[in-house]
C-alpha cells in the first residue's frame, strides 16, 4: 500500500464478509461487485486452486509439506503441455522423462 497508494476501488465477489471488512476500515463506498468484475482475480488463482483441491486429502500438515516439496520438482519434470507438441514429440519427451526418473530412482 505504501508503494502504490490507496486503491480507488476494491473488486470483490459478493461475499458479505468482504463488505463487513471494508465497512470496518472505512472503504465500503469503494467496493465493486459486478458479475464479471472479479474474473481477473479468480483466473489468476486457478493453478493454486488446482493444487489446493489435490491437497485436501491430507490429514496432517507434515504429510502435506512432504508431498508438496517433492511434487513441485517432479511435476515440472513430467508436465509438458500436450497441445504444444505433435504427438510423436510428446511421446518421445515423455519416454525420456520417465527413463530419467527411473534412473534417478534406481540410485
Amino acid at each position: 500500500m505504501r508503494r502504490y497508494g490507496r486503491p480507488h476501488i476494491f473488486v470483490t465477489d459478493k461475499l458479505r464478509s468482504y463488505g463487513a471488512a471494508l465497512r470496518e476500515v472505512g472503504a465500503a463506498d469503494r467496493q465493486e461487485t459486478g458479475r464479471w468484475r472479479n474474473n481477473r482475480a479468480e483466473n489468476s488463482h486457478l493453478p493454486f486452486r488446482r493444487r489446493e483441491r489435490a491437497m485436501q486429502r491430507f490429514r496432517r500438515m507434515r504429510s502435506l509439506q512432504m508431498f508438496a516439496s517433492v511434487h513441485a520438482s517432479v511435476s515440472n519434470h513430467f508436465n509438458s503441455e500436450r497441445s504444444f507438441f505433435p504427438r510423436a514429440n510428446f511421446k518421445k519427451n515423455r519416454a525420456a522423462a520417465l527413463a530419467e526418473w527411473r534412473e534417478l530412482g534406481a540410485e
